[in-house]
């Protein structure tokens, strides 16, 4: 319109030609972007952010994941914006006849179901657990060492999404500083492929592997170690709190798994004995 009103063009005869009226074409020139489409536009960012991170997540999760960065919105805006966008939770919408399989590896398998390592921070292997209670499920994420068989981290939340992983992995590098290079395998669980988990995998210098889709044998020795957790603490009664399984799971860790249960193939050691006389200095600094 500027353009053609310096050719002397009227504006008038150009909003007459496209058939648009004065006011609103004035208004706009006045404040191009409304408050509440600027408003909209922060809320439709944090719901894409935490879509992206957690895709299981449906809008009435989101809402509350963008809430905790700030833009907090009623669960009717947050749909509108979903459905406009397109955003569904992988379990809501069906995605052609049989369904969709799990979205690509972000990692190559460095693996190859050979769950061996010969010194410490050489391999880790990560996965999730969860576990009922009176209060609502509890999620685990714990990452193993695979030259003692040592949980060198793991995190607890009441909601299983991306940071449950991050957390973990931000706990084992706590532990074990010296961790560059160290390869973490893992399923193709979303909480995995998120960005929130590959940025922390690349922060810290570490190299991330994933296996194949339902191919349980892929991450089987982290699945032995849940179903030690599983016969040991999980169903040994029923738990009321999330609080109290919480306590009870890192004590088990802690006490009785890392100090007390011995391993045939660690020459019927602990994880901490083995590691205090394979790798003495590592022991000191975990």
């Amino acid at each position: 319109m500027s353009e053609l009103a310096v050719d002397g063009i009227p504006v008038t005869v150009s909003l007459r030609v496209l058939k648009l009226s004065r006011q609103p074409y004035y208004r706009w020139r006045k404040q191009q972007v409304t408050n509440a489409e600027l408003i909209e536009a922060y809320r439709a960012n944090a719901l894409l952010d935490a879509h992206v991170d957690d895709p299981e997540y449906g809008y009435r999760l989101l809402v509350d994941e963008a809430a905790d960065t700030g833009e907090k919105m009623c669960e009717r805006t947050a749909w509108k914006i979903c459905r406009d966008n397109q955003w569904w939770s992988v379990f809501g919408k069906k995605r052609g006849k049989n369904g969709k399989r799990p979205g690509p590896p972000v990692h190559d398998d460095l693996v190859k179901r050979d769950f061996t390592a010969d010194d410490v921070n050489e391999l880790w292997l990560t996965d999730i657990t969860e576990h009922p209670t009176d209060e609502g499920k509890l999620y685990l994420c714990a990452i193993k060492d695979v030259f003692s068989g040592r949980i060198v981290g793991y995190s607890m939340d009441s909601r299983m999404k991306a940071r449950l992983a991050v957390n973990a992995l931000e706990s084992a590098i706590s532990r074990r500083r010296d961790a560059a290079g160290c390869i973490v395998h893992s399923d193709r669980g979303s909480q995995f492929r998120s960005r929130k988990f590959v940025h922390a995998l690349t922060r810290h210098h570490l190299i991330g592997s994933m296996g194949q889709v339902g191919a349980a044998g892929d991450n089987a020795a982290m699945e032995s170690f849940f179903s030690l957790l599983q016969k040991n603490v999980l169903d040994r009664k029923r738990w009321r709190t999330r609080d109290e399984l919480r306590i009870a799971i890192i004590t088990w860790i802690e006490r009785t798994y890392h100090r007390r249960r011995r391993q045939a193939r660690l020459g019927r050691l602990t994880p901490i004995e083995y590691e205090t006389i394979m790798k003495p200095a590592v022991s000191l600094a975990a």
